[in-house]
This record gives C-alpha cells, sequence and structure tokens, in this order.
C-alpha cells in the first residue's frame, strides 16, 4: 500500500509547485499590468497642476517597484510569499528585456553621432569600477558581490548587475540587494542632476554627457535627459547605450577573474567549458539583436523599420516592467542587515566618484559636440 500512495504524492507534489508558480507569474502580470495603468494615467490625471512635471517624469521603474515592494508585504503577512516565489522570475524577464534592448541600438549611429561617448564609457567605467573594487576590497565586501556593486554603479545599473551575477555566479539575495542600492540611487537623481545642470550652467551636450554616464537605469536616463531637453536626451541615450554595449566585455572580464583566480583549485584548472558556463548567454542576444537590427534599418530604411522597432521596445518595456516587479516581491530585508553598512558605504562613495570624474570627462569630450 505504501508504494502507489509515495508516488501519488511524489506526483502531486509538482504539479502543485508547478500551479503555485503559474500564480506567482499572474500575480507579476496582474502589477505589470497596473504599471502600465498608473504611467498613463498618473500625468494625465496631474496636468496643469504644480505636479505636472514630476508626474511625467516618474516613469515606470518607479511604479514597478514600488508596487511590487508592496505585492511584496501583502504576500509575505497572508503567508503566499514563498508558495508564488517560483513565479518571480526576475532574471528571465530582465535577460529578455535585455536582448530585445539591443533591437535599439544601431551601431553605426553611434560610431557616427558619438565618439566621445565610446571614450568617456571606456575610461568612466575603467576608473568607476577599479575605485569600487578597491574600496569594496579595503573594507572586506565579499568578492562576489562588490563585483556586482562595480559592475552596477560603472556600467548600467541593474542590467549590469545581472550579467555580472550570472559571471561570478553571485546569490540571488546579491543580485536583489544590488538592485534595491540602484533603485535607492538612481531615483533622486532623476531630478536632482537636472537641478545641478542649471545650476552649473552645463550646455546640452556635456548635460547628456553626465547624465547618461552616471545615472545607473537607462530609464531615469531617459527621464533625467528629458527635464534637462531634447539634445541631451539624445547625448544621454547615447552614452548610457555605448556602456550597455560594455556589458559583454565586463562580463567576460568577471568571468575569467573568477574562474582564473578567486575560485580556481589547486586541482582543477578551468577551460573553455567553465568560461562558457559562466558567460551570460543573454549577452550574445544582444549583440544579435542589435546587428539583425541594423542590418534591417540599413535594408528597409530608418522610416520602414520604425513601426518594427516600436513594437520591439513595446516589448522590451513589458518584459523590463515584469523584472523590476519581480525584483521588489523577491526583495528582503535580511540580506541588508546581514550586509551591514559596507556594500551601502561603497555605493555611496562610488556614486560620488561617478559624479565627479563623469562630470570632467563630459566637460573635456562633449564641450564642442552638437547634434
Amino acid at each position: 500500500m505504501a508504494g502507489p500512495v509515495s508516488d501519488r504524492q511524489a506526483t502531486t507534489a509538482p504539479r502543485s509547485a508547478t500551479a503555485w508558480a503559474l500564480g506567482g507569474v499572474a500575480v507579476v502580470v496582474v502589477i505589470g499590468a497596473l504599471v502600465r495603468f498608473l504611467e498613463q494615467a498618473v500625468p494625465e490625471a496631474a496636468e496643469g497642476t504644480a505636479w505636472a512635471e514630476i508626474a511625467e517624469a516618474v516613469e515606470y521603474p518607479v511604479y514597478a517597484i514600488l508596487l511590487g515592494l508592496l505585492g511584496n508585504v501583502v504576500l509575505t503577512v497572508t503567508g503566499l510569499r514563498e508558495r508564488l516565489s517560483g513565479g518571480f522570475r526576475t532574471e528571465f524577464f530582465i535577460k529578455t528585456g535585455l536582448v530585445l534592448l539591443g533591437a535599439s541600438i544601431d551601431f553605426s549611429v553611434i560610431v557616427r553621432a558619438a565618439g566621445p561617448a565610446v571614450l568617456q564609457a571606456l575610461v568612466l567605467i575603467t576608473a568607476v569600477f577599479g575605485f569600487t573594487w578597491w574600496l569594496g576590497g579595503r573594507l572586506g565586501v565579499d568578492d562576489k558581490l562588490r563585483a556586482l556593486l562595480a559592475s552596477a554603479v560603472s556600467i548600467c545599473g541593474v542590467s549590469a548587475a545581472i550579467a555580472a551575477a550570472g559571471a561570478v555566479q553571485a546569490k540571488k539575495e546579491q543580485l536583489a540587494y544590488t538592485a534595491s542600492l540602484v533603485i535607492l540611487f538612481a531615483l533622486p537623481s532623476i531630478f536632482l542632476l537636472p537641478a545641478a545642470v542649471d545650476v552649473l550652467g552645463l550646455s546640452p551636450a556635456v548635460a547628456g554627457a553626465w547624465i547618461g554616464g552616471n545615472i545607473d537605469t537607462t530609464a531615469a536616463v531617459s527621464a533625467a535627459g528629458a527635464i534637462v531637453g531634447e539634445e541631451a536626451l539624445q547625448i544621454a541615450t547615447i552614452v548610457k547605450t555605448t556602456q550597455n554595449a560594455l556589458l559583454g566585455v565586463v562580463a567576460v572580464a568577471l568571468t575569467a577573474y573568477f574562474a582564473l583566480k578567486v575560485e580556481r583549485t589547486a586541482s582543477a584548472r578551468p577551460g573553455i567549458r567553465d568560461f562558457w558556463e559562466r558567460f551570460p548567454k543573454f549577452v550574445l542576444g544582444f549583440l544579435a539583436a542589435s546587428i539583425i537590427a541594423t542590418v534591417v534599418i540599413g535594408v528597409i530604411g530608418s522610416d520602414a523599420a520604425k513601426p518594427l522597432i516600436s513594437d520591439v521596445n513595446a516589448f522590451r518595456t513589458t518584459f523590463l516592467i515584469l523584472a523590476f516587479v519581480s525584483i521588489g516581491l523577491e526583495f528582503r530585508v535580511a540580506p541588508l542587515r546581514e550586509a551591514g553598512w559596507r556594500p551601502i558605504g561603497v555605493f555611496a562613495a562610488a556614486t560620488g566618484v561617478n559624479l565627479a570624474v563623469g562630470l570632467g570627462l563630459a566637460v573635456l569630450l562633449f564641450s564642442g559636440v552638437t547634434l
């Protein structure tokens, strides 16, 4: 009698887990739909009021993170969060969004219109990544966590943290912690950097380069650039997408460093297979999407390709919303307590260095640039 009962239990358990995971996906999708509604309804409701400019500047990452955190609290109180957590697929959602992001990057435009952006990105990423890595080491931050912090603050926030997490095989808690810090610092930057641009009297091109090189999330860069003006928005977007394109280089470098030095064992020398297993495969999809989009635009023309690219961007935004909602739902307080103040101090100091070095490079490289 025991055999058939055990078989039924073994069959029922996976089905139950799948059902709960599907329920988790449904929760993410419902919250994502609410985010879509708010990002359109709030600016319309605030139009003509003193809050109109702020309502227009706040984009979907803010709503997604906040609603995800609110959902996290509700599900935790009701005891459902752990059961539904199988559907909070942050990595899948954001990697799909990043692959689709590649379709919006035309390398020929970047090279033609923004040569200085490449130089700025290389110098800024090298300087800020190096400082963050060094300070994290001095303060005793775990190697994998400081790799995530350095990648996030020097390249493009959550996207870079995801790539670094794949390369160094970081824990989910470390990724959630880094993503939380990115959002925590990016939100005020949307408003503070445009205000600083006015105080410093920066030109649109310099302002765009400074914003694009400093704010960690692409959406927040767009919001801050739009507040300054159209030319600043274009330069900021080109600088940020150039940093995005360097994701793969940093991912490969981290893969090599952790395989050859940090986690190398005396008995086993890492081979090509180890590199391949660590390498975040979505980077290849990102590059492939960019190449395909560039070829398609070259063949049928930018006007004809515009509706197609627009549809791809809409899908990209949808997946990024689902990713940010999942980040909020997966967020845990315990890792923050365990990590203590050191990672926050490292991230804050690195942000200061990023602002100073980024401003110097923007003035040096973009003072004479016009589109």
